[in-house]
């Protein structure tokens, strides 16, 4: 009978412990709410940038005054939101890995093309391809500015470009 009590008494410790780990995964909506958070702070930036971009149309006493910004305040918003969708993409995957399917979006077909998220390396999947994308736009925000001082900086961005196509072209071969 005492050998009883004992086994009962460290499977009940064993249950505790195993429930508290368990439990543990709740730390992650910290993650997600965190997240979240940059995500709307990020669209709020871009957004600003866009209607910066309007504003400067409007008021350039210049056509050469508003192209000269014009590509580097787009590229600026795209880059902008790319990194909001990255962040909003991982707290929604880290959230239905850790803590709950999203109820909403298994019964919209829109959710279920782009929340297809059942292990973390379809997260790593997702989110390794959106980060390729903000590398990209990050690159050629870089190119814009660049000075071409000798034909050896052209061949510089060529590999560069043949370096995406590549990189593109891994990620969707799978």
């Amino acid at each position: 009978m005492e050998k009883k009590e004992q086994i009962s008494f460290s499977r009940r410790v064993e249950l505790f412990f195993e429930s508290f780990l368990w439990n543990t995964r709740w730390l992650v909506f910290l993650a997600v709410i965190a997240s979240l958070i940059s995500a709307l702070i990020l669209f709020l930036v871009g957004l600003y940038e866009v209607i910066h971009l309007v504003y400067l149309f409007f008021s350039s006493p210049s056509y050469e005054a508003f192209y000269s910004k014009i590509l580097s305040i787009v590229i600026a918003s795209v880059d902008i939101f790319l990194i909001g969708t990255f962040l909003l993409v991982f707290s929604l995957g880290l959230y239905e890995l850790f803590i709950s399917k999203i109820d909403p979006a298994e019964n919209d077909p829109l959710g279920q093309r782009v929340l297809v998220i059942k292990s973390l390396e379809d997260l790593k999947e997702k989110l390794g391809r959106l980060v390729i994308m903000v590398l990209i736009v990050a690159f050629f925000k870089q190119v814009l500015h660049l000075e071409f001082k000798s034909p050896l900086d052209t061949v510089y961005v060529a590999f560069g470009v043949l370096m995406i196509s590549l990189a593109l072209y891994f990620t969707h071969k799978k």
